[in-house]
């Protein structure tokens, strides 16, 4: 691993930290003024709305741009937008729907700075360690989001649940630091004239690439499907744990740290386990395996038994993203990966905002919210089952030692399918 990518690392660490109290706090703020399962429903579906609206621009811009200048600049911007909540419950009157704006700009300016670190990465370490490499990222990220719950949990009794979330507008900053003081470019440096062209054309472009691969194609359909009947058991999370668990705050941020904590685990072995199982061994069990302990967890009443499996589910979950994300950046050119990620994002997470909704109506119609978890479980398993067995993700591993390869037959560049 470069020294650069060290101090990638460490940034994005330090950053995830602080992301990590204002995750934890917003859920408990909107609870908090409307006691609402709608409420926090609105609240996800704000976040991932951008993704639906601005997803496919925001993927091709970061392809034509300088993409470490443009993400030191999108966290200037998140540093200021989120410190106006505890500036405006300071100074004047926080309302529920100035944390959804809130919430709706800090995602749309996350979307634009994932899609040019998913490209960042590839620039970063040897195409042999993006696993590991994305395995320790998503590791550290995920322990930020172990420790960040406990000590927002800690803080809170020194200081007003609001201003925990400047915490995350510091390390922001830090973030932009440290992506400053790295030498080497996010862009793939190519001595081929590039063609002029408009924004509208690089996303067809784009589009026209997942579209046309089988297995690009199948992986966001199938998580789309997944986000849309999953994203309900992190939408109404805090309700479960307070309706069903009895838990306290506290507990509620032990359990959001818990899992984090299974992300850590399987962050640190994805090298290792990709190394000795297939593509579609690793990543399809890990779904299968995810909907049985979310099946388990809807029937716990006695929270100190839920905590392993929710750590559990979210480890095995964030496996199979781990995968995906892996494969993608082995097998497409690095001149589209901006875009490959953020169509990937619009095609699967457009989904979260629909089902977030359904979910939490469902809840509030039926008031049954253990049976809407178990009825989850049983059909991320159905789900995982049917793209495991028939369709072109069965193959997957072939198609990307074929790319890898076309890679090195071509040297460096993957060949478009």
């Amino acid at each position: 691993m470069s020294f650069d990518f060290w101090k990638f690392w460490t940034g994005q660490t330090i950053s995830n930290l602080g992301s990590s109290f204002t995750q934890w706090a917003v859920p408990l703020l909107v609870f908090q003024l409307t006691h609402s399962a709608v409420n926090l429903g609105v609240a996800t579906a704000a976040t991932f709305l951008p993704y639906l609206l601005f997803g496919l621009l925001l993927g091709a811009w970061m392809d034509r741009v300088d993409r470490k200048r443009a993400m030191i600049a999108l966290d200037s911007i998140n540093a200021a937008v989120i410190l106006s909540i505890p500036l405006v419950a300071q100074f004047g009157h926080l309302t529920v729907w100035l944390i959804y704006g809130v919430t709706f700009i800090q995602s749309t300016v996350f979307i634009a700075f994932s899609a040019g670190e998913f490209a960042a990465i590839p620039s970063l370490v040897e195409t042999d360690d993006l696993v590991t490499a994305n395995g320790r990222i998503q590791a550290t990220y995920s322990a930020a989001q172990v420790a960040g719950p406990l000590l927002a949990g800690a803080l809170i009794s020194f200081l007003p649940l609001v201003w925990v979330m400047a915490f995350d507008a510091g390390s922001f900053a830090v973030s932009a630091l440290s992506l400053a003081l790295i030498r080497g470019s996010f862009n793939l440096v190519s001595d081929e004239a590039k063609e002029a062209t408009t924004i509208l054309h690089d996303v067809r472009e784009g589009l026209r690439y997942v579209l046309a691969h089988p297995v690009l194609r199948n992986i966001s359909a199938m998580m789309a499907l997944i986000n849309f009947v999953g994203a309900t058991t992190y939408a109404e999370l805090v309700l479960f744990a307070t309706q069903r668990l009895h838990a306290s705050k506290f507990q509620i941020g032990i359990l959001f740290s818990a899992g984090s904590a299974g992300v850590v685990v399987t962050g640190l072995l994805a090298g290792r386990l990709r190394k000795r199982f297939s593509f579609t061994a690793l990543a399809m069990t890990s779904l299968m395996l995810m909907g049985a302990c979310t099946i388990a967890f809807s029937t716990m009443r006695w929270y100190w038994a839920a905590v392993p499996l929710w750590a559990a589910s979210g480890g095995l979950g964030i496996l199979f993203n781990i995968n995906t994300g892996s494969l993608r950046q082995a097998i497409v050119p690095n001149k589209l990966l901006s875009r490959v990620l953020s169509i990937a994002g619009v095609l699967a997470w457009s989904a979260i905002p629909a089902g977030a909704l359904v979910g939490g109506w469902v809840i509030s119609a039926t008031g049954r919210v253990a049976t809407v978890y178990a009825v989850i479980g049983v059909l991320t398993i159905c789900i995982a089952g049917f793209f495991r067995f028939f369709t072109a993700l069965g193959d997957a591993y072939v198609d990307e030692r074929k790319a890898e390869e076309e890679r090195l037959a071509t040297g460096g560049e993957a060949v478009p399918a």
